[in-house]
């Protein structure tokens, strides 16, 4: 595909190293850069920008295809990813520097972003007004080689930066609001107790057990794309296994001790659904068996994707079919 059909989409969102991973490895994601923009020095560095002296904003700027992940789908990510009402910084960072802001690159952008803005702020989900400024693109400056990628380079640090950061905590009080009563009447009392209350299928009679159409598995309760049939294999467990997430940034793993054992629980990030455990008896090349409740999970076949919302994967499908 030629890069004539790619654009370009800055956001700053507080500490760069946390805007990275929500974007990066999407399908029609073709890069995410950290880097500074918004200010008037040339080529800053990492010190000078962050003495809040340069007019500069810590940012990230991504390659996209808008045909395969359209510019809306961005704006609707950006704005789960910060605390938006926060003028003077993000979380633990405070400053200039740490500011949030949509720079767009066209004309079409500052609309759909001026829209997403306009959405937010009478959805009520916020009681505080909405402070994130939407501003023209200006030049941007790759910042130094560590700051990239940080996520994965350092992900030790990075998972408790984002942590102690109070960032992750904020997230999870604002996007993860199901209303209990709502989901007792939307899921199945078997979706309802794995779900909502660490609950455990039985194996071998759940739906996906031995479920081999191609297509992906969303969060039951909040629709978020989890894991790929292209990642799914027959572990013998009876339950649903797959290799790895179709987005590591969806899954949260916590320490689970419950039954006298010691395993690492799974859980979806943005609803907080109990999903099952991961555990290090898997294949190459992740060595790593995610052992999944079926009652968690709603699958779209690959051919079902855009009617469902889902268009941007087809792309996983039709990729595998080429090679």
């Amino acid at each position: 595909m030629s890069n004539e059909k790619y654009e370009l989409a800055t956001f700053a969102g507080g500490c760069f190293w946390c805007m990275v991973q929500p974007f990066d490895e999407l399908p029609g994601i073709i890069k995410v850069v950290s880097g500074y923009t918004g200010g008037h020095k040339e080529n800053p560095t990492y010190e000078e920008v962050c003495s809040h002296t340069t007019g500069h904003v810590e940012a990230v700027q991504i390659t996209f295809d808008p045909n395969v992940f359209p510019y809306k789908k961005l704006l609707d990510i950006f704005w789960q990813q910060i605390d938006p009402t926060d003028p003077g910084g993000q979380f633990y960072d405070r400053g200039e520097s740490y500011k949030t802001a949509i720079f767009y690159h066209s004309e079409e952008q500052r609309e759909l972003a001026e829209q997403s803005k306009e959405l937010l702020e009478k959805s009520g989900r916020f009681e505080k007004p909405i402070a994130t400024e939407i501003l023209p693109a200006k030049p941007f400056y790759p910042a130094e080689d560590y700051h990239q990628d940080y996520y994965k380079k350092n992900p030790f640090h990075y998972k408790r930066y984002r942590q102690a950061s109070g960032r992750d905590e904020f997230i999870r009080k604002h996007w993860s609001d199901w209303d209990k009563e709502e989901l007792k009447k939307r899921l199945t009392p078997m979706q309802y107790e794995v779900t909502q209350n660490n609950g455990t299928e039985p194996p071998f009679q759940n739906e996906y057990w031995d479920h081999k159409e191609e297509g992906i598995y969303v969060d039951i309760v909040s629709g978020k794309p989890l894991f790929s049939s292209l990642d799914k294999f027959d572990s013998g467990c009876g339950w649903p296994s797959f290799t790895k997430p179709l987005h590591q940034h969806e899954i949260v793993e916590k320490l689970d001790t419950s039954y006298g054992m010691i395993r690492t629980e799974v859980r979806s990030k943005t609803a907080d659904s109990h999903l099952g455990h991961v555990f290090p008896d898997g294949p190459e090349p992740t060595g790593l068996r995610y052992c999944i409740n079926s009652a968690a999970l709603r699958f779209i076949p690959k051919d079902q994707l855009e009617q469902e919302g889902y268009g941007e994967y087809k792309k996983l499908f039709e990729d595998d079919q080429t090679e």
